[in-house]
């Protein structure tokens, strides 16, 4: 039988025989792409794995979803695929997807990050800044989404922003009525904010009707940033405020933050772009936080 297999192999050239694992096998093309040439499938681990990591390199964060199409494998290979990148500390687990880990090298500078799920973002800004009066005191936290509650105040507004964010600081260059009071500190590149323990100081003397507040990941047991280094400055701006606006995209829950900053009982709104899981969303009704997805 072996002797007829080896004669037959030497017949057809051509073939291989497939391996035992299907997630490792060797690449091959398919025909039919859009552009005419062969649409590559990416069959070998190791080769899905570097294209995956590639994406997340560029842009911070891929989605389930987005890979599995791209790459031309199922959602539950792609999940395989980004808990092995866990495993090695190239990922971090994220909703529907995964984000580059907090500190590692390579990680997308604040602008790069801004395009990830940015119109979500913006529908959120507008939602948040709808609910700032036009004479309102009103904190802006470091981030993206934070933001955007800042390019969304109207020309018009004449109230008081205080903020440690560098560029919520040139946007309120723009606002000529406005008052703006800028907390000095420590700057960090990640978030291009003023932090450590003088920023936070000199938070506790002010008082703020309203904080739009960013964070890295929501769950039930409350909100979270990546790192020590930001908690100070976000806990001292809670204290001093009336009412906390939560600003964050549905991809936030259950993402990759792991210092806690609040529970969910001191937010009193959060403004979102898609509707939570029904477990959080539970929690937060429980907690009498209102929900507001920007439409």
């Amino acid at each position: 039988m072996c002797d007829s297999y080896h004669l037959w192999r030497d017949r057809h050239p051509h073939y291989h025989r497939p391996v035992s694992d299907a997630t490792d096998r060797a690449a091959a093309p398919t025909s039919g792409s859009a552009d005419g040439g062969a649409a590559l499938r990416y069959d070998a681990a190791p080769r899905r794995r570097d294209a995956i990591l590639e994406r997340l390199r560029a842009s911070g964060h891929v989605s389930v979803s987005e890979v599995s199409q791209a790459l031309g494998v199922s959602e539950m290979t792609v999940r395989r695929d980004l808990r092995r990148l866990v495993e090695t500390g190239d990922a971090s687990l994220v909703h529907g997807g995964a984000s580059l880990p907090a500190g590692s090298h390579g990680r997308p500078v604040f602008g790069v990050r801004a395009l990830v799920n940015a119109e979500a973002k913006r529908r959120i800004g507008a939602a948040a800044a709808a609910m700032v009066a036009a004479d309102d005191t009103v904190g802006i936290d470091a981030g993206t989404t934070a933001l955007e509650v800042a390019h969304a105040l109207p020309e018009t507004f004449s109230g008081c922003v205080v903020t440690h964010s560098a560029p919520a600081l040139a946007v309120m260059l723009a606002r000529k009525a406005a008052r703006v009071i800028a907390i000095g500190g420590e700057l960090s590149h990640d978030n291009q904010a003023m932090i450590g323990p003088s920023a936070a100081h000199f938070v506790r003397n002010l008082r703020l009707r309203l904080l739009v507040l960013g964070v890295a990941s929501i769950d039930v047991r409350g909100v979270y940033v990546r790192s020590e280094l930001e908690l100070s400055v976000k806990q001292a701006l809670l204290d001093v405020a009336e009412d906390v606006v939560l600003v964050c995209d549905a991809s936030k829950e259950g993402g990759p933050g792991t210092v806690r900053v609040c529970t969910l009982d001191r937010i009193d709104t959060v403004v979102t772009d898609a509707p939570m899981s029904e477990g959080l969303t539970r929690r937060l009704h429980a907690a009498g936080t209102r929900i507001v997805v920007a439409r």
